[in-house]
């Protein structure tokens, strides 16, 4: 659970950072990439993430009007990608200004569940986590670069002179 809004928006600056550089390595021509017929596609995933916060915030009680979660995928990448900058910077603006480390432990009804506030917060840094985890495995059959989130990538630890982990 977060404990405090400084630490969410330290961590939301960071990890919505390393959201923005993935979606930078993207293309309109790789959104559609899956690892099955049936699964989800690279643009898919991006636009779930980038829409999610006006979900799952909005259901915790901040304001998301003119918000449409059924909204389809773009086939723009810089659609996307500015759509993501938009509303991450509006759901982090909108905790700072509206919520306080007193209201953390606040409960919520969350998906029929109870939640505290500061869950609803841990939770949404660690779904955009695993998302853009599945992102970069599309990213990878893709062909496309991917950039070091948590250390370097392959390609970075080549760009630095050292041999890439095996």
């Amino acid at each position: 659970m977060v404990k405090s809004i400084n630490d969410f928006s330290s961590s939301w600056k960071y990890e919505s950072g390393a959201t923005i550089k993935v979606f930078g390595n993207l293309t309109n021509e790789s959104l559609n990439q899956k690892v099955t017929e049936n699964g989800r596609s690279l643009g898919f995933i991006a636009w779930h993430i980038t829409i999610s916060f006006g979900e799952m915030m909005s259901k915790a009680g901040l304001s998301f009007e003119n918000f449409d979660e059924n909204a389809p995928v773009p086939a723009d990448v810089e659609k996307i990608k500015s759509e993501y900058e938009k509303l991450s910077a509006k759901m982090s603006s909108q905790v700072e200004r509206d919520w306080n480390d007193g209201m953390l432990n606040d409960e919520l009804n969350m998906y029929g569940q109870v939640w505290k506030r500061g869950d609803v917060l841990a939770s949404l840094l660690a779904h955009q986590t695993h998302h853009r985890g599945q992102m970069t495995v599309l990213m990878r059959q893709a062909g496309l670069k991917v950039p070091g989130v948590y250390g370097p990538s392959k390609e970075e630890w080549a760009a630095y002179g050292m041999e890439p982990m095996p």
